[in-house]
């Protein structure tokens, strides 16, 4: 049995933690240490998984053999590139980076240095993710609502990068093919970005997908409806399930019966299978389900729905001004 792969995670804030703790719990893995800017953050967690506290992940290159970047985007590129450059593979969680060009410096990087670069797109270990996959052959239309109460740690990217992007993973594998038509809209209404997107890609096999995205409801709602030919799939991410409708049975004088399969999935834990995923690709030296091009692709994406919506916003720059400077002259008659 070959020893246990070092890893660290640099970065661990909230998803972080969740990093460490599996990491932690993994016989393939030995977590060596833990990253974050905040020193008192970084020996909190260390002391919870028994490892060592850091705050500058330099410290840790070419001392660990893979490593999990959960930093805020911003950083991703700088930490990503110096631990390939080290000779560690890497996780990157979503989005990859901020910039297309970054995202090409990473897979450019990993592939001179034979190193593995996979992207935190979670998603993808749903057990009922997977099992729409098995099940879908030539999708013709898809339909997503991904809603969300409002959390002040993600004001730093519009909902778009925050969380339509995962659904835009999803869709870009499901037709393996990339838009030919992106048209957007959004608004943003607790911050400078967009909290709620309503998007509509178009495919050259005929696909159509329609997404929205918002961070501004009072419960979470993450679904996708899909059709093709032979079959009518139904998704509902939180709570793990899958419905598919592929076949009626009519007689004349009878009411059609509809067939219908509800598969069931064993209980699992996605993240704690998409870090092992990640670990078997670093000791069998294999692509990992969700590579550097798979995250370019979807950050691609992103982006041109965030242009969308950035364009689209344009005619409305002073009212969108205007309302700060409401609240700053409210916030002034209150004092």
């Amino acid at each position: 049995m070959s020893a246990p792969v070092k890893v660290a995670v640099v970065g661990v804030g909230y998803l972080g933690r969740f990093h460490a703790e599996k990491f932690a719990r993994l016989s393939q893995a030995e977590l060596v240490g833990v990253v974050d800017a905040n020193r008192d953050q970084a020996e909190s967690v260390a002391r919870s998984v028994g490892c060592q506290a850091f705050s500058d992940h330099r410290e840790l290159l070419g001392k660990v053999e893979a490593v999990s970047v959960v930093t805020p985007t911003v950083y991703h590129h700088e930490v990503a590139k110096d631990f390939l450059a080290a000779g560690a593979d890497v996780m990157c969680e979503k989005p990859m980076t901020t910039t297309l060009e970054q995202a090409d410096e990473l897979i450019e990087l990993a592939g001179k240095e034979g190193r593995v670069l996979q992207v935190g797109h979670l998603e993808r270990f749903n057990p009922a993710v997977e099992g729409m996959f098995a099940r879908v052959g030539q999708p013709m239309f898809i339909e997503v609502n991904r809603i969300a109460p409002f959390k002040a740690r993600a004001t730093d990217v519009d909902v778009t990068l925050d969380l339509m992007i995962h659904d835009l993973d999803i869709i870009l594998a499901l037709v393996d093919e990339e838009p030919v038509e992106v048209r957007a809209k959004g608004v943003p209404v607790l911050g400078p970005h967009a909290d709620l997107v309503n998007a509509r890609l178009e495919f050259p096999g005929g696909c159509v997908a329609n997404l929205t995205a918002s961070r501004l409801a009072l419960k979470d709602e993450r679904k996708m409806r899909l059709f093709q030919p032979d079959a009518y799939l139904s998704l509902d991410f939180a709570k793990r399930r899958l419905l598919v409708v592929n076949g009626v049975e009519y007689r004349p004088g009878k009411i059609p019966k509809v067939k219908a399969e509800r598969p069931r999935f064993p209980k699992s834990d996605p993240l704690e299978k998409e870090l092992s995923a990640f670990l078997d690709s670093v000791r069998s030296r294999g692509v990992p389900r969700v590579d550097g091009w798979a995250g370019r692709r979807a950050l691609s994406c992103a982006m041109s729905v965030r242009a969308c919506v950035e364009q689209g916003l344009c005619q409305y720059q002073d009212i969108l001004a205007a309302s700060p400077k409401w609240v700053e002259a409210l916030s002034s008659e209150e004092e």
